[in-house]
């Protein structure tokens, strides 16, 4: 006997004896999981049932366990979804004082309860009108009371559900895909909702209810196994936070991880999205077979009446139509809307039969039929290595097909085959991006840049290379270390076992070596440094590899997610891949310090050096973008006055107070011999943006400006005052910012990295820092992804030179002091 069957027998039913053994089995560490959740509803039952008899029920009531209650599936903090039944024989009153002795102790206790009384004809009624009802039905579990009254529900209730399936499958799948749109797919989302999100508990039980529907059933294979590993999830999860909560939010993962005995969590996002990739696969073969029949049942009647007659008239004597096959490859052939295997194919003596069905299936835009890929999976011979032409070209077909390839490699890749053809694959899977910036587990993103990729194969000379070099570029996550310097390794090696010969081996190399090169380069460095643009080309070595890193380089951060990739940064890279591109021609680089100012920034110099103040102008770039999309690639901002100290934060402080994002800026010195007398100007070109709304007027920057620089305006005490009027919602407490001296061959400026969380201000804090450990800043460039910003700073000595090491370690750290 265990320690909690003692408890039970020697308490009464009444909610304090249930409360404390309830309390007992949920805090039992040898007791977990299925055992865990069917014990809790066991002593549910056994309460409920107790407090169900002491009423003293009238003849003809029953109490009903719906739902997840029906399945015997209570997490620590479920829900209890209760039905008390009556056959209508009963005084209303009856019934309803039997209600409130047992919806009361329930409320007492403070569990949440959903409870409903009817007979079983309002029972009926109501199913056929709410969707959600009917499915709680199908689950429908006597706890106490006549139990023939609820069989006979059950029994009717299966019978409606089976009788309407042709009806309400397709309003089921509707709410199915509405729920999915809302709440977005599990296995992708950094904080998801177990029980609601696309391949969660709920999609679990809508496939519970197909089956029982006739109509179409499941892939069984590893379903139950994923929905256990998910209501295990929420069990830990309702347990470490002492609420009833199916959102596994990123502060409470490491618990939940604790509670279920995994490594980190990491480990526990894997588990979660693994269990979701099966139930959504599952889900996509169910609904296609659903759909199916379906379509097959409603063109019957119109067959047998185009054939002339019913059941017995017509030539064709009832018999059915041939079914029609058309060939796609060698091997495999369409059949009834999916790609299936030839009736004279071998899969046992054709390897690379696999990659030939897939790609065959995602040029057709058609899905490959479950029973195909597990027959493939079942029966097919390894490759031989290195792959025959004939494998790696399918290889380049599946990807080049665009979005159609994703299902296709998802088919794959629930039987196994893809780990299979690349091994190192199962490190990237289902693996989680913590940044948030990232739509996509690492090994979706692959894929995605993949499909991405395949709208770029007509910008470069060898789509093939492309196409690999995007499936790969971020295969290095698995490893420790930087993973674009363990991605050259694994690229190498899978390019090698995929057939290509050595040079295009090392393209593909180099292209996952330095896919992050030209982006970051673009965004953080200053492109009017020469050693800036000669490092870039003796990376790349060749105008090909440039090529196929620019097309990569998009096709990266378009598959990333929405904030990585803008007309701003698509401009940026472009005019780094054309100087680069000079430089492998063997152009000369220009020399920055022989390059003239504009003749705009000598009018707005002369100007600021005959009046002794500041002056400006606004003027909007051209636009950078695809004709059907326009986006204005922001605005330029010439800022011209007398050189002084304290510049840099006193604009960065106004732009922050005029809600201006700062992409870019560039100081520089000009010495002008004027009429009116010689002088330095010091000309500012920023490059903004507004965060929202429209752009200030130039007149109101100018006055703000000159008040910061004359010390009547507290541009920190603004930025405070706003920071708490309009306080920004926080999650997580961010890391610590890091200011490092990059490694940089300039030979203009000494080179210093600012990585931290983004705020308003940011800017003007770095320069107010830089002011007082007294350098000069030659320019500035700024890089946002999400709630990440990496300042990089080109700085020297105030008469021009650069820092010595020893110097450059310590402002990096009195910057890093400062920002802390």
């Amino acid at each position: 006997m265990t320690s909690l069957e003692a408890h039970t027998q020697n308490e009464d039913s009444g909610p304090g004896g249930y409360a404390a053994a309830r309390l007992l089995l949920l805090h039992e560490k040898e007791r977990s999981g299925p055992p865990r959740r069917a014990a809790l509803a066991r002593l549910t039952d056994d309460w409920l049932a107790a407090l169900f008899a002491a009423a003293a029920p009238p003849r003809g009531t029953a109490l009903v366990a719906v739902g997840g209650y029906g399945r015997a599936e209570l997490s620590p903090r479920s829900d209890l979804d209760l039905l008390l039944l009556h056959d209508g024989t009963a005084d209303k009153a009856a019934v309803a004082a039997l209600a409130d002795r047992i919806w009361y102790p329930v409320w007492d206790l403070g569990l949440a309860l959903d409870h409903s009384v009817r007979t079983p004809a309002e029972a009926r009624t109501t199913a056929g009108e709410d969707l959600k009802v009917q499915l709680g039905l199908l689950d429908a579990r006597h706890i106490a009371g006549d139990a023939g009254l609820v069989a006979a529900l059950r029994t009717t209730v299966l019978a409606d559900w089976r009788n309407q399936a042709p009806k309400r499958l397709p309003e089921l799948d509707a709410l199915c895909r509405e729920r999915a749109d809302r709440m977005g797919e599990l296995q992708f989302l950094l904080e998801p909702d177990l029980k609601e999100a696309r391949g969660g508990l709920r999609d679990a039980q809508v496939l519970r209810a197909v089956a029982a529907s006739w109509l179409a059933d499941a892939p069984r294979e590893g379903l139950d196994g994923a929905r256990r590993r998910l209501l295990d999830a929420r069990d830990a999860l309702h347990l470490a936070t002492g609420r009833a909560t199916d959102r596994l939010a990123l502060q409470e993962q490491d618990a939940v991880a604790r509670e279920l005995g995994l490594l980190d969590a990491d480990t526990l996002l894997r588990e979660v999205y693994e269990a979701a990739r099966i139930i959504s696969y599952a889900t996509d073969v169910t609904w296609r077979e659903v759909n199916r029949v379906l379509k097959a049942r409603s063109a019957r009647p119109r067959l047998r009446t185009l054939l002339g007659g019913g059941r017995t008239g017509g030539r064709t004597g009832g018999q059915k139509p041939p079914v029609e096959r058309t060939p796609l490859a060698e091997g495999v052939v369409e059949m009834d809307g999916e790609v299936v295997l030839a009736l004279s194919a071998k899969p046992d003596r054709d390897p690379v039969l696999p990659l030939r069905a897939a790609a065959a299936a995602a040029q057709s835009g058609l899905p490959i039929s479950l029973h195909a890929v597990r027959r493939l999976a079942a029966a097919t011979r390894p490759l031989p290595v290195p792959w025959p032409a004939e494998a790696r070209e399918e290889l380049v077909t599946l990807l080049g097909a665009g979005e159609s390839t994703v299902p296709v490699w998802e088919a794959l890749e629930a039987e196994g085959l893809v780990t299979r053809l690349l091994p190192d694959w199962e490190r990237v899977r289902c693996r989680p991006q913590r940044n948030p910036v990232h739509t996509w587990t690492v090994d979706r993103h692959l894929v995605e840049t993949a499909v991405r990729a395949a709208s770029l194969t007509r910008r470069v000379g060898r789509p093939d290379l492309l196409l690999v070099a995007a499936l790969l570029h971020d295969i290095g996550k698995g490893w420790p270390g930087d993973h674009s310097v363990a991605g050259e390794t694994i690229a190498r090696d899978l390019a090698t076992r995929i057939g290509f010969d050595r040079t295009d081996t090392a393209t593909i190399a180099t292209a996952v070596r330095h896919h992050l090169l030209l982006v970051e380069t673009a965004t953080r460095r200053d492109l009017d440094d020469p050693a800036t643009v000669q490092a870039v080309a003796d990376a790349v070595g060749t105008l090909g590899t440039l090529e196929l890193l620019h097309a990569l380089t998009e096709a990266d951060a378009l598959a990333t997610g929405p904030a990585a990739w803008s007309s701003w940064r698509a401009s940026l890279v472009a005019d780094l891949v054309k100087r680069v591109a000079g430089v492998l021609a063997g152009e000369p680089l220009p020399d920055p310090e022989a390059a003239a100012p504009s003749a705009e920034q000598e009018r707005l110099a002369i100007e600021a050096l005959r009046t002794g103040e500041p002056v400006l102008t606004l003027r909007t770039e051209p636009v950078v973008a695809e004709p059907e999309e326009p986006e204005p690639v922001g605005v330029e901002l010439l800022i011209a006055l007398p050189d002084r100290p304290g510049v840099l934060p006193a604009v960065a402080g106004v732009l922050a107070l005029h809600r201006l994002t700062v992409r870019a800026a560039d100081l520089r010195a000009v010495a002008l011999p004027t009429g009116i007398g010689a002088g330095t100007v010091l000309v500012l070109d920023w490059r903004v943006a507004a965060e929202y709304g429209s752009l200030p007027e130039a007149a109101r920057l100018r006055a703000d400006l000159v008040r910061a620089l004359d010390g009547s305006l507290d541009i920190p005490a603004r930025l405070a005052e706003r920071e708490a009027a309009y306080p920004r919602r926080r999650g997580l407490t961010a890391p610590p910012p890091r200011v490092t001296v990059a490694a940089s061959h300039s030979r203009l400026a000494t080179v210093i990295e600012v990585r931290a969380q983004d705020a308003p201000g940011l800017l003007h804090r770095i320069g107010r820092a830089l002011e007082g450990a007294e350098v000069r800043v030659r320019s500035a460039h700024v890089s946002t992804l999400g709630a990440n910003a990496v300042d990089t700073l080109y700085v020297t000595r105030p008469d021009g030179s650069l820092l010595p090491d020893e110097e450059a370690i310590d402002l990096a750290r009195t910057l890093e002091a400062a920002l802390r």
